[in-house]
């Protein structure tokens, strides 16, 4: 009684989503209470880190407020983790013309960097630039559906044409559409692909499975999400902007679907593949009869035929993340489950050999579980940033010599109910700025 209580408070928190008319704003919240590092149960301490970091975090998120009784959506929210003078400071924007900022990162270099992000209900991506009174938005791409939901998900950026620019490949809700944002001069060319009724696309990655120098987006639509675990059937596509954009599917999942798929080289091979986090299944006494499975592909894997590297006891995985936690040379993987904690995954060291998984921690959970695997502090490893929604903390998980220990580095003022959907890297210059107090 009480998993279906709080599944039915989620659907409500999911599902209360609506617009608002405001112009942005943005706001400054005190810094985080002084702690000590967060040890392990093995009694390990996360290494220390500089007292100022080129680089802060961005999460996005929805959040809500109560009424009678009932979750009402508010501003969609940006916060912006800063280190500076050895402690780790929040500032944040809102932007009521959205109420869930699902994804937020750097685009461009340099001093033409700004920050990309991507809202829903109503369905913008926005470009904001930094300047004295701080951050400026200019919409360059927004559109109603047509459906029950319009919502800009995921996105990611690659030179999809060959032209050394900078395009957006964007996953949308909830009518199939996955286009790709062309710059053109001072504007962009939107081409959209595959318009499908009731069809949800969670993600959307970029990258050469092939090896043949043109970029591909591949994507997740699925059936309409449902949140008690039954059967939602789905696929991964494939498009290649630069060839016509036709689509192919790469990933038949049957009944079963994915909300998070990772391209990268994880193995070092010089060659990209495609990672699957295939979701589970519970059946009618919510008994879990499917645990997640991630499957590998590569160029050329039948859609059917997907490997499976890692078999993880939930129901969710919402986060892929990669890279090299030890600084060895070698890549490794971690899956942010929904409940059963953060799994990192290490390929075989010779080919033909099994994929490892070590439990992280188990004590992490939340509903995205926003994840990500980044060298903030330039030490040669990546450190592991997780937002563990259920406990209001966003932890760093650095390499100690012997595995990943944890620390936190900000804890939530208040118990107001949010979701953090993404959390990336960005240069501090695109960071809401401070409040004159601070």
């Amino acid at each position: 009684m009480r998993r279906d209580r709080a599944l039915a408070v989620l659907a409500a928190l999911l599902l209360a989503l609506a617009c608002g008319s405001e112009e942005p704003k943005t706001t400054t919240s005190n810094p985080p209470p002084e702690r000590e590092p967060q040890p392990e149960a093995l009694g390990l301490v996360a290494p220390p880190m500089p007292d100022d970091l080129p680089r802060a975090l961005v999460l996005s998120l929805a959040q809500f407020r109560d009424e009678g009784g009932k979750p009402v959506p508010g501003a969609a929210r940006l916060e912006f983790l800063v280190r500076r003078g050895g402690a780790w400071h929040m500032t944040s924007l809102e932007d009521p013309e959205s109420n869930v900022f699902h994804k937020a990162m750097a685009y461009g270099g340099g001093d033409a960097a700004r920050l990309l992000s991507l809202g829903g209900t109503a369905a913008k991506v926005k470009l904001w630039s930094p300047g004295a009174s701080g951050l400026t938005a200019q919409t360059i791409w927004e559109k109603d559906f047509g459906g029950k939901f319009s919502r800009m998900r995921d996105a990611e950026i690659g030179d999809l044409y060959g032209d050394g620019a900078a395009s957006i490949a964007v996953a949308t809700h909830d009518q199939g559409v996955v286009a790709v944002l062309h710059p053109k001069g001072d504007t962009f060319e939107v081409v959209e692909y595959d318009t499908r009724p009731d069809t949800f696309v969670h993600e959307v990655e970029i990258g050469d499975l092939d090896g043949d120098g043109a970029l591909e987006v591949y994507a997740t639509p699925s059936e309409p999400n449902r949140l008690d675990g039954t059967e939602q059937a789905g696929e991964v596509v494939r498009y290649v902007p630069s060839r016509g954009g036709e689509r192919a599917v790469v990933a038949a999942l049957g009944d079963r679907h994915a909300k998070e798929i990772l391209v990268a080289d994880v193995d070092g091979d010089g060659r990209d593949e495609l990672y699957v986090a295939v979701e589970g299944h519970v059946d009618a006494n919510k008994v879990l009869v499917h645990p997640v499975e991630i499957r590998r592909y590569d160029a050329g894997t039948a859609p059917d035929a997907g490997q499976t590297i890692a078999t993880l006891k939930d129901r969710l995985t919402r986060f892929l993340t990669v890279g090299d936690v030890d600084g060895d040379g070698r890549k490794e993987l971690v899956a942010a489950t929904f409940s059963s904690g953060l799994w990192l995954l290490r390929p075989p060291v010779e080919p033909g050999g099994e994929w490892t998984t070590e439990l992280i921690d188990a004590d992490s959970k939340g509903f995205e579980h926003a994840s990500l695997l980044t060298d903030l502090d330039g030490d040669g490893k990546d450190e592991l940033y997780v937002a563990s929604d259920q406990h209001k903390e966003v932890r760093r998980y650095a390499w100690t010599g012997q595995r990943l220990a944890r620390e936190v580095i900000y804890i939530r003022p208040d118990d107001r109910p949010i979701f953090t959907w993404n959390l990336m890297a960005v240069p501090v210059g695109l960071a809401a700025p401070p409040t004159p107090t601070e």
